[in-house]
């Protein structure tokens, strides 16, 4: 393995160059304080060393055993890993192409309910995105408590309140707009993609003023319009109660004396929050800050009219009501805008056990990680991840996924492309979908 430079806006940079493409990992791409929003990094002295993954934000994992509290996703996405965290983890990582120049480029956001994840875990690689031509970017943004408090104390001069995570994903993408050409990267070619959380977020940021034409295209997988048509965010005054039970938790009677009790302790105080508050998930997600995301602007007539790829797994978190939502936001995109929206339905069954198409399965296809997981894969497993991967290259190159790899996939609301033993456009398996909801196969445990 070889060093490469690249000269950015920013400074020289140092990455990796393996036998298929260029590697450049953990880029400083802002800084910030707890309860605090990020200051964009705009240049550095010497020679940036960007060949290690850097630090993941603070998350269950952090302090607890990651194979015992959450076994399944450690056994699929991050055994064998080794991870460091710290509050202090704005970093993003890019795979590109070694030669050709103005490649498209996608930005990827991790999911993880904004209370877990990261962008290095097993199954996310850019390295067959990079050999098909496509700039891969992936980052890390705070999480929990750091990331998520929504307390009006800590609004800030300019009147935003809460969702830091959600200005660390504005900064990093800021951040590729500014400096990815320098990667060979085109910064009018860039497609928002993210799962789960991460499809959550990326449904924000198409209404986000700050992030306003930064992309050519959106990929939202297993959670487009969640919040935009579902769990609508809540103010910050509605949080208040469950952040009073954080302070009592960690034993102090101000936002700013939280703002500086030891780490481990903040996400204790939160945690045991979430074990006694009824409903407390909503209290750790997005809320309306007032400046990034907006009541007015957070609605159906504001999706951009750029092109969308949306779908899901067939045993999702809750198939029949993501269903339902996934073909309210095609509807509503393709009624009021010019550009498509492609629909697709993840359904094979991974081979090893009885867990069907989980949440998240699609992943392992997406980014062709197969190799990365204990799973006995067959040569159809491999098949379809080609025709996935090469579908999402074909999209974010010209905002069309089709291509050579898949049949024919048409802008239709009733027929998504079920990726599966026999990939194809068919009706939504709505029977199916309600049977999986009713059943409880959402998140494996």
């Amino acid at each position: 393995m070889n060093y490469v430079e690249r000269k950015t806006d920013c400074g020289v940079i140092r990455g990796l160059e393996t036998e298929s493409c260029l590697e450049f990992r953990g880029i400083r791409y802002a800084r910030a304080e707890r309860f605090r929003y990020p200051e964009p990094v705009t240049g550095w002295e010497g020679v940036y060393d960007a060949t290690e993954f850097r630090e993941c934000a603070y998350q269950h994992r952090a302090f607890d055993d990651d194979a015992k509290v959450n076994a399944f996703y450690h056994k699929e996405f991050r055994k064998g890993l080794t991870f460091t965290y710290g509050e202090d983890c704005l970093f993003l990582n890019i795979w590109a192409p070694k030669t050709t120049e103005n490649c498209p480029v996608i930005i990827y956001i991790h999911g993880g309910s904004f209370t877990g994840g990261s962008g290095n875990e097993g199954h996310i690689r850019g390295t067959h995105f990079a050999e098909n031509g496509v700039i891969l970017v992936t980052f890390n943004y705070r999480l929990g408590p750091f990331g998520f408090c929504s307390h009006p104390d800590v609004k800030s001069e300019n009147g935003a309140c809460g969702n830091f995570g959600l200005f660390d994903q504005t900064a990093a993408i800021r951040w590729v707009k500014d400096n990815i050409s320098a990667f060979g990267g085109d910064p009018d070619r860039i497609t928002l993609m993210g799962q789960s959380a991460g499809a959550m977020s990326v449904d924000i940021h198409l209404s986000n003023s700050l992030c306003k034409d930064c992309f050519s295209g959106a990929v939202m997988m297993s959670g487009a319009g969640m919040q935009r048509f579902a769990a609508k965010p809540l103010t910050p005054e509605k949080t208040v109660p469950f952040w009073d039970v954080i302070m009592a938790n960690a034993k102090v009677s101000t936002m700013e004396e939280l703002r500086h009790v030891d780490a481990k302790v903040l996400y204790y105080a939160w945690l045991d929050a979430c074990k006694t508050v009824k409903s407390s998930m909503r209290y750790t997600f997005p809320v309306y800050d007032g400046v990034l995301l907006r009541q007015s602007e957070f609605k159906a007539k504001s999706i951009p009219d750029i092109p969308y790829v949306i779908g899901m797994t067939s045993k999702d978190m809750i198939p029949a009501a993501l269903q339902v939502i996934i073909k309210k936001w095609a509807k509503t995109a393709l009624k009021n805008n010019t550009n498509k929206c492609y629909l697709y339905n993840f359904t094979r069954a991974l081979p090893g056990d009885t867990k069907g198409a989980w949440h998240s399965s699609d992943l392992l296809y997406a980014f062709d990680t197969l190799d990365f997981s204990w799973r006995p894969f067959e040569k159809i497993d491999h098949t379809i991840s080609k025709q996935l991967l090469n579908a999402l290259c074909a999209f974010a190159q010209n905002g069309d996924p089709n291509c050579e790899y898949i049949p024919q996939w048409n802008a239709d609301i009733k027929k998504p492309m079920r990726f599966c033993e026999n990939t194809r456009s068919v009706k939504w398996d709505t029977v199916n979908n309600i049977r999986n909801m009713a059943t409880g196969m959402g998140i494996p445990v």
